[in-house]
């Protein structure tokens, strides 16, 4: 049932109100009272997909269980490919779980439309300090929280450290990365032969150009004085496509082919010693693990520096509540135990992603060279919000309007300024019919 229901003043509607809990038990809907041994019941819709992810996830509703014999936690496997519409179905039908695990750029219609619950009163102000403001934005809508950001993934390079090493260009740091202008330098350097300084999989273009766009100071979005979002092409916008579509179409240094792919599809032309790095998320260091031939030898970079230093837009993994749970208080405290410091470090490296807790980074298991983990690690106080976060019409711009515009700047169909116009003007009209 959902939150704010009156109860029955007749005995005609108490009956019809037993039948429906009746129902609503039956069916499995979001919470529901304490059971007959007085039990609070929940469930925690998980989107773990990888198998030491979905162990660690497990485990903790197991640990959870075994100490809170009052209240107990029912795991859901979920699916990245299908939450979205799962999620509206269920918070229409009312059978939503009590704990949602989704991504920040998910929620903004769900937080709008009063699916979930605002979490301002409800976590404690240890989880509260423990995340930096920069997280908390990517779940703020209005003057409410939505969602507690727990992991979060950077943008790198990954590199063969042989090329790059005989190559004797110059390596990069946190400390002292490449600008953009040197990235394109050095992939001209790695060229030839058939063989390519790096491997762009575009297949989804727009995230990939809007996060990496902050570096350069892009933002793109921008808001008028009564708060409606418009699109703005500045220079600081046009570095990072400009800079790939040199590469493709002028220094031959990026491989045309890859423009259509996903990350997981370069990775054999890598393995192969084709392209010498792979712009890639940092959870893909797990595939390379995994896939790559016996003494292959690959480094994690930091991806280059623009105006605005090493920043990145993320859109951190979340934690919600709905709002038609009657147990929001208790799937909050459940919520702060799957958060504490070790466990999010047991999160973080079953999903092979960086914590947003400042206290679960200083873990060392997440500050070893070894498979990148110091890198990405030295990356997460640049993390800040993916510039489409509160964006209303955002997917409809980037489906109907962006992807097809930046795929055909890549692939060299059009030129700078016929990408300006799309973005522009094509997005604005797609933005004001959200914003009437």
């Amino acid at each position: 049932m959902r939150k704010g229901e009156q109860g029955p003043r007749t005995g005609l509607l108490r009956v019809a109100a037993a039948l429906v809990l009746l129902l609503s038990l039956l069916t499995g809907c979001s919470g529901g009272s304490p059971d007959a041994q007085g039990v609070v019941r929940l469930r925690f819709q998980s989107l773990a997909w990888q198998k030491e992810s979905v162990d660690a996830t497990k485990a903790l509703v197991e640990e959870w269980n075994a100490t809170h014999p009052a209240v107990q936690v029912q795991y859901v496997q979920g699916s990245w490919d299908t939450v979205h519409d799962q999620l509206l179905t269920a918070f229409e039908g009312g059978e939503a779980p009590d704990v949602i695990h989704d991504a920040s750029d998910d929620l903004a219609d769900f937080a709008y439309g009063g699916y979930l619950a605002d979490l301002s009163g409800l976590l404690p102000p240890r989880l509260k300090a423990d995340i930096p403001a920069r997280s908390w934005q990517t779940t703020t809508f209005g003057k409410g929280v939505y969602g507690v950001p727990f992991l979060q993934e950077p943008r790198v390079l990954i590199a063969n450290t042989k090329i790059l090493t005989a190559s004797g260009v110059r390596i990069p740091t946190p400390e002292q990365p490449w600008t953009w202008a040197e990235f394109r330098q050095v992939t001209k350097k790695l060229s030839g032969n058939g063989k390519y300084g790096v491997a762009w999989p575009l297949k989804e273009p727009v995230s990939v150009t809007l996060n990496l766009g902050l570096s350069a100071g892009g933002r793109l979005f921008t808001r008028d004085a009564q708060g409606k979002a418009k699109v703005e092409f500045t220079a600081g916008d046009a570095v990072v496509p400009d800079t790939v579509n040199a590469q493709v179409n002028t220094d031959r240094s990026a491989a045309r082919t890859t423009l259509g792919m996903g990350g997981s599809d370069t990775l054999p032309g890598f393995f192969g010693g084709k392209y010498a790095m792979v712009p890639l998320g940092f959870s893909y260091r797990q595939q390379i693990v995994q896939q790559a031939p016996p003494g292959f030898e690959w480094t994690v970079l930091p991806a280059p520096a623009g105006s605005a230093g090493l920043d990145q837009g993320v859109s951190p993994q979340t934690l919600s509540v709905a709002q038609d749970s009657p147990h929001k208080k208790e799937a909050a405290e459940f919520v702060d135990f799957l958060l504490g410091p070790a466990n999010m470090v047991r999160l973080a490296r079953g999903d092979w992603m960086l914590p947003t807790g400042t206290q679960a980074l200083k873990d060392p298991a997440l500050g070893t060279v070894e498979d990148g983990w110091a890198t990405g690690a030295a990356l997460a106080p640049h993390l800040r919000s993916a510039p489409a976060q509160s964006v209303r019409g955002y997917p409809e711009w980037k489906d109907k309007v962006a992807t097809p515009a930046l795929q055909e700047y890549y692939s060299g169909a059009i030129d700078g300024a016929g990408l300006k116009k799309r973005l522009v003007e094509d997005g604005n009209r797609v933005l004001a019919r959200y914003q009437r």
